[in-house]
């Protein structure tokens, strides 16, 4: 936990620790203290209304990362120095204030090197959700609303909290704690039930089919996988299986731009694609899924759905649907959403309504659709345009009141229905969302990977590991879908494989790259996923590595026993959303450098008997360095290319013997099959143990060579590299936990 600051307001200003962080704080701000030395933030105002802006107070030439909604459904980072580059929308603000910045000015004690993290984080307040926006003349604002013009107030007390510390991860992780006891809507991911798809590669339908998904279309697709040696365990039919229909699309006219976003859920059940089927297998969808199960040798079957049934709600005249009450509601957007960039998505369906579910029958409507989906034998769903709820609490007591309503019913449903908590949220990046997550514990982190879009696949690398400080502690970051045969295929595999989160292709049937896929995923169809959410390093926090012409993108994550760390040039390829592009020429490669101190919290894996020094192995080089903690390997990259590094602890056994276990050579995420290090040593010499799982080349760093090797108390045959101190050996078989022994 962090220390405990004290957080106050004196004369106009507001001091963290007695230094300066907001000045031309207004007399209506109200301090109150919030649990463990962190506070909250309020402000009055003489009238009551659903809707309020109040000033916080001006800062100016401190370095800040924020996560801001650009568009309804999505946030992406922001980086800059002062108030006025806050953008609308954020609900995330992180300061940087260093023992030099006019922050500090007046704290000799510190030294030079000394920095301070500062978290400024606006949460929901009763009916009431809070963000955070910058005016022209550096003032911070925070504007509270409830999307609700009967739900009024003219006093808030708890909307913004802030709290400080020394490191900016445990900071932000013991706030989210703090917050989740204090206000017990939502929960820390620490306690939340991992669904069981993570662990497994997985195949979604979407950009291999969009809306014409079929199941011959999806079996053709299982049985190339197949024959390339690579098949999925889990499989998500993404959109297009449902039962719908568009009022607003006669038959044999054209279609009109926007009217797909009207079209309404007619039927829990499935369309006539997946209905009546003529295979000499499976003839209905339960035998279809049941068949591909069997034969495919998936794990997992989920299906897709939005949070309010279809984009359009539920059609008002359908018979089957009529036991929810559905009435046609028209969104009204947030001034801060519309103030950004307008969705089409969104802008149609306030356009042509929704059908909305009484809010009295949200937990029937949820129950009864999951339940015929697990009478069909499907495990899971993904719930995808959540943030649509935001818009539709008038009358209903309000944005966050409907969306609390939204959130527990469904998770509810899936406790009872899916026990393996078989959830993936999409779309779902307001606070009213992830500050009501109590149990969903899977959540897209970024905006929808877009194949054909070369500009964007370096924003969704940076976007989604920035968006991770927050979300990441709340759910695990899904990373989305992506093209194994692509020109970014090896980009976003290898940010996958630091990501901690679920790995899943949206190929094409018949077009896989299955040379990146096996790098990836283990023969068994498992993966080597990392603890963690993957972050950004703590020296690229406050750069842009998308625009700024100079930074590389470092993720770093933790396996059991190594850290491991992932590089990008995301530089030139694209520019974020509402921003200009300040840059005539960006350097066709960048050089940086990486650090075993880039890996946060390695200690923790570490052991006791670690000295300092770690085994650096580079992925796409095969080299291996032994490099002090904070000692450092230069790194050069061309645009949209990336390099992994595990940076595996080097351990002394018998006084003597130094030995770092780097784990499998050819998977990017090398250190993520290793699963635990012993070693014994008596009068005939030391044993260094190694428990591994998965096959093919093992490597470790030794300072010396072993005198033999064992695998499962078998003797096999190495080789070691004196010049490097790489020691290699071929692990045969299946994906098992194997036992390594090395005798010197």
């Amino acid at each position: 936990m962090t220390g405990t600051p004290v957080i106050q307001l004196q004369n106009g200003r507001l001091l963290v620790n007695g230094d300066v962080v907001f000045t031309n704080v207004p007399e209506n701000v109200v301090v109150s203290p919030a649990p463990s030395g962190a506070a909250f933030v309020g402000a009055s105002s003489p009238t009551p209304s659903s809707r309020h802006v109040f000033s916080l107070g001006v800062f100016q030439g401190i370095n800040f990362v924020s996560l801001f909604r650009y568009k309804i459904w999505w946030m992406i980072p922001r980086v800059g120095k002062s108030g006025s580059e806050v953008a609308l929308e954020t609900q995330m603000l992180l300061l940087e204030a260093k023992a030099e910045s006019a922050l500090l000015e007046g704290n000799s004690e510190l030294s030079s090197d000394h920095t301070t993290y500062i978290l400024v984080l606006p949460v929901l307040e009763g009916p009431f959700r809070a963000s955070l926006q910058g005016s022209a003349s550096n003032m911070l604002q925070f504007c509270v609303e409830s999307g609700d013009p009967d739900v009024e107030t003219s006093k808030v007390s708890e909307s913004v909290f802030i709290l400080s510390g020394e490191n900016p991860y445990e900071l932000i992780s013991d706030s989210i704690k703090i917050l989740a006891a204090h206000k017990g809507t939502f929960s820390h991911v620490e306690n939340k039930k991992m669904p069981v798809h993570l662990d497994w590669f997985g195949w979604c339908t979407w950009d291999a089919f969009y809306q014409d998904v079929n199941p011959e279309g999806i079996r053709e697709g299982l049985e190339s996988f197949s024959k390339g040696g690579c098949a999925p365990k889990f499989l998500i039919i993404d959109d297009g299986w449902q039962d719908t229909f568009n009022e607003f699309r006669k038959e044999g006219e054209e279609h009109t731009e926007g009217t797909q976003f009207a079209t309404r859920l007619r039927d829990i059940k499935e369309n006539n694609k997946f209905k009546e089927l003529s295979s000499d297998y499976y003839t209905t969808f339960s035998d279809y899924i049941k068949f591909i199960k069997e034969r495919f040798g998936l794990k997992y079957v989920y299906v897709w759905h939005t949070l309010i049934g279809y984009w359009g709600g539920l059609l008002t005249s359908s018979e089957p649907l009529k036991k929810y009450n559905p009435k046609l509601v028209y969104p009204v957007q947030s001034p801060g959403i519309v103030g950004n960039i307008r969705d089409v998505a969104m802008d149609s369906i306030e356009r042509y309504g929704i059908g909305a579910i009484d809010p009295q029958k949200i937990s029937d409507f949820y129950h009864d659709y999951h339940s015929y989906l697990v009478s069909i034998d499907v495990d899971g769903v993904k719930v995808d345009a959540q943030n649509v709820v935001e818009t539709i609490g008038a009358g209903y007591g309000g944005r966050v009141h409907l969306t609390g309503l939204y959130q527990r019913a469904l998770e509810e449903s899936i406790a009872r229905n899916f026990k393996q908590n078989n959830l993936i949220c999409c779309m779902s990046h307001n606070s009213d969302s992830i500050f009501s997550s109590n149990s969903s514990a899977v959540a897209r982190a970024s905006e929808d990977f877009m194949p054909r879009e070369p500009t964007l696949q370096t924003l969704h690398i940076a976007s989604v590991s920035f968006n991770s400080l927050l979300l990441g502690e709340i759910v695990v970051p899904d990373w989305d879908m992506f093209h194994s045969k692509h020109d970014a295929a090896d980009f976003h595999a290898a940010s996958r494989a630091v990501g901690g989160c679920a790995v899943y292709v949206s190929d094409k049937p018949g077009n896989h790259d299955f040379k990146i896929l096996r790098k990836l995923v283990l023969p068994d169809g498992s993966i080597l996923r990392a603890r963690y959410a993957g972050r950004p390093t703590r020296d690229c926090l406050f750069k842009d590595p998308v625009m700024d012409g100079e930074s590389l993108m470092k993720i770093w994550n933790l396996n059991k026993l190594a850290g491991v760390l992932g590089v990008f040039n995301c530089q030139g390829a694209g520019i974020w959303p509402l921003k200009h592009n300040p840059l005539d020429t960006i350097p066709e490669v960048l050089s940086g450098h990486v650090s075993p101190n880039d890996v946060e919290f390695l200690e923790e894996v570490a052991g006791d008997n670690w000295h300092g020094d770690c085994a650096v192995y580079a992925f796409s080089s095969g080299s291996l360095t032994s490099v002090p903690r904070r000692g450092k390997l230069g790194v050069s990259l061309r645009v949209l290319t990336c390099e992994i590094y595990t940076i595996c602890p080097i351990r002394v056994f018998d006084k003597a013997i130094q030995f770092a276990p780097i784990g499998l050579l050819n998977m990017y995420n090398s250190g993520g099959a290793v699963e635990a290090l012993s070693s014994t040593t008596d009068h005939d010499g030391c044993s260094i143990k190694i428990k591994m799982r998965g096959c093919g080349q093992f490597g470790a760093y030794s300072s010396i060579k072993p005198r033999n090797c064992t695998i499962d108390r078998k003797i096999e045959e190495f080789t070691y590299s004196a010049e490097d101190g790489l020691l290699k050996l071929k692990l045969d078989g299946g994906c098992q936990t194997k036992e390594i022994e090395f005798i010197y």
